[in-house]
């Protein structure tokens, strides 16, 4: 044990693996919790079972805020005190994330805090002044996105469940609020109602929408396209695992059109903004976010109806079959885990198929050419 300071946090070393832990001579119970990963978080150890208690993060929280804290929620043990301690949303949403971090994906992370930042911003209100009413609010304006109105349901209701477990809140606000029923999509786009939406195409959510119809990946894995993925010396993308809903790096060549557009934007990109090639609108530091209000735009101007843009990718696949590309070609495109080729074929099959890739790709292209009508030809 030592008396911290904040010359001795700054100077704690992280663990080779796992996690340490440095108490305060001080406080009885408090101390600091140093990650692996260089994480440093303030704790409390109270009574006879040394319960633990995260109170936040340093430098977010400043030693004498925690110590301070610390002495509160003793004095309150002591008294017997029953209520939960009240903290700020903003700060139950770091704990929570820290907590989860330490079990699931840095993806699956990044979609918590994309949820739980952009669409439930209470900010620094009381956690606990949080109401139901509050919540449905914010869901209603989801009901345009049904996928994501569900997945908001799912991760706010995960977010107040922690809470109460952690006695930050009495009972969850979330109760009683359901999730709608989905039913399997089969939608597949006609070659009109594609054309309609290329053409009614614009700016950088343009751009993602177009790359999506040429690739058929996953719209999270081409908003999050960064510089370094492009290869165009090479006519390539490499996704990381860390992107992948699979958990594999994906790497898969792309078209004219699709080199055409990515060299567009790297041209026009600030570098020394940021490495995303479709920046969130006001923070360069995260991918594009503005998902729901595009997407209502883009509707206007094309004309279709009832899509959703996870149609494009099965739009890409059905349009390949029609082409001839074999099956398991169209699964290696789309990073598909499970298909034609899986189980111990898949563990032998190291095979590529990059050349057989890049045919299916210029067999697309040069469809979509002739769809459109609009695609420009690439010298």
């Amino acid at each position: 044990m030592t008396t911290l300071t904040e010359i001795t946090l700054r100077n704690l070393k992280p663990p080779a693996r796992g996690q340490t832990t440095c108490m305060d001579d001080s406080l009885t119970g408090f101390g600091v919790r140093v990650s692996q990963g260089g994480t440093k978080t303030f704790t409390l150890l109270y009574g006879p079972s040394r319960q633990r208690i995260t109170i936040g993060r340093y430098p977010t929280i400043s030693l004498s805020s925690a110590r301070q804290r610390a002495r509160e929620l003793l004095a309150e043990f002591t008294l017997g005190r029953t209520t939960p301690r009240t903290i700020r949303f903003n700060e139950a949403v770091e704990l929570f994330l820290a907590d989860h971090s330490k079990r699931n994906r840095p993806r699956t992370i990044k979609d918590y805090t994309r949820v739980l930042t952009t669409r439930f911003p209470f900010g620094d209100r009381r956690l606990a002044d949080i109401t139901a009413q509050d919540i449905s609010r914010r869901i209603d304006k989801l009901e345009a996105t049904p996928t994501e109105r569900n997945y908001a349901i799912v991760i706010i209701k995960m977010l107040f469940r922690w809470a109460a477990r952690k006695h930050f809140v009495k009972h969850s606000p979330c109760e009683g609020l359901m999730t709608s029923k989905r039913t399997s999509r089969s939608r597949v786009l006609s070659h009109t109602e594609l054309k309609s939406i290329w053409q009614a195409c614009e700016g950088a959510f343009g751009d993602v929408v177009k790359l999506l119809i040429l690739t058929g990946q996953r719209r999270g894995e081409i908003a999050a396209l960064e510089d370094h993925f492009v290869d165009l010396d090479k006519i390539a993308i490499t996704l990381p695992e860390t992107l992948c809903k699979n958990g594999r790096e994906h790497r898969f060549p792309i078209g004219e059109n699709a080199v055409s557009i990515l060299r567009s934007v790297l041209v026009s990109r600030r570098p020394d903004k940021t490495t995303f090639l479709f920046p969130a609108r006001g923070n360069p530091h995260a991918p594009f976010s503005g998902w729901s209000k595009s997407k209502i735009e883009l509707d206007k101007r094309c004309g279709v109806e009832n899509w959703v843009l996870h149609d494009l990718r099965r739009t890409f696949a059905t349009n390949l079959a029609a082409l001839e590309v074999p099956p398991h070609v169209v699964e290696r495109l789309l990073n598909h885990s499970s298909g034609t080729i899986s189980g111990v074929a898949a563990i032998y099959n190291r095979h590529g198929y990059m050349d057989e890739m890049r045919e299916a790709i210029k067999k697309w292209e040069k469809k979509l050419k002739t769809l459109t009508a609009s695609l420009r030809r690439v010298a």
